[in-house]
């Protein structure tokens, strides 16, 4: 029995609808800038799917179930590490100067 299950279900389901919110956002955002922001994207997703896979269980009424819910969980932590890569990825060609152009000094006196 978990202590305050009830509360626990509320509050997945409340980052169920976070998740769902900023995939529509991330979405909306990639479709603007040729989506340069996939890791935003996956982040999302990875929302998605722990909040499903914990929702599954705190609320499994079947022995397969777990295995399901460890299996949502398990793809979350694959579209976290991935968000992670890609966003390292996007930064470190933000931050490098093209090929053939010096780098710019640093702003200041």
């Amino acid at each position: 029995m978990i202590f305050g299950l009830s509360y626990w279900i509320w509050i997945w389901y409340g980052i169920l609808l976070l998740g769902v919110l900023g995939l529509v956002a991330a979405i909306q955002w990639a479709r603007q800038t040729g989506w340069r922001n996939l890791d935003e994207v996956l982040r999302a997703v990875g929302t998605i799917l722990a909040s499903i896979g914990m929702l599954v269980l705190l609320t499994y009424l079947f022995p397969p179930m777990p295995a399901i819910g460890y299996t949502f969980l398990g793809l979350a932590l694959l579209c976290f590490a991935a968000a992670f890569i890609l966003g390292r990825r996007s930064q470190a060609r933000q931050e490098s100067p093209p090929p053939g152009k010096p780098p710019e000094p640093p702003a200041g006196g």
